[in-house]
């Protein structure tokens, strides 16, 4: 790995933003030089929302993602918004519980039913990001399984840390490969 741009986007509310702070730490974690940036509208919740991480060997000399390697959507007006964004032969990780349409494009396409598996399964769809995190690692290999359970493990509360855990192998359990 040189440099990976990775983009994960959808509404406020989604945990787009932590996901995003997450996956930047599990990087340092694994010893890489990383940085974060998001966004969100003024309302927060409900509105668009992005979370942007590089992750890089070398030194980053812009903070912000032009092109992104991975690009995760987490519902249909996040992919309509950055799939022009997403590098050709990119790597494309939609949750299917809101991405119905995704027009051809020259991609690995992943689908995964994140909200719908955090609501069927742990009765609540806040864990939808988790879900999506599993689902990034394992397609991606940007960040290792270990340094992202020492995450979920460092910045949640026990109680929600296990849930977390749970979420996050679920997402890698579901997502083919």
């Amino acid at each position: 790995m040189k440099k990976i741009e990775i983009r994960i986007s959808g509404l406020g509310g989604q945990g787009v933003v932590l996901a995003g702070q997450m996956l930047g730490r599990a990087a340092v974690y694994d010893g890489k030089n990383v940085v974060q940036t998001q966004s969100y509208g003024a309302e927060a919740r409900g509105s668009m929302a992005k979370s942007e991480v590089i992750i890089s060997d070398d030194k980053i000399g812009f903070p912000m993602v032009r092109r992104c390697d991975i690009l995760v959507a987490m519902n249909q007006e996040a992919l309509d918004r950055n799939l022009k964004d997403l590098k050709e032969d990119g790597v494309l990780i939609a949750d299917s519980t809101y991405v119905k349409k995704i027009p051809e494009i020259r991609a690995r396409i992943f689908k995964i039913s994140a909200t719908e598996q955090a609501e069927k399964i742990f009765g609540d769809r806040i864990y939808a990001n988790m879900f999506m995190l599993g689902a990034l690692t394992k397609v991606t290999g940007a960040v290792s399984e270990k340094a992202m359970k020492k995450v979920i493990q460092d910045m949640e509360a026990k109680k929600t840390a296990k849930i977390n855990k749970e979420a996050y192998d679920k997402g890698r359990e579901l997502i083919e490969i």
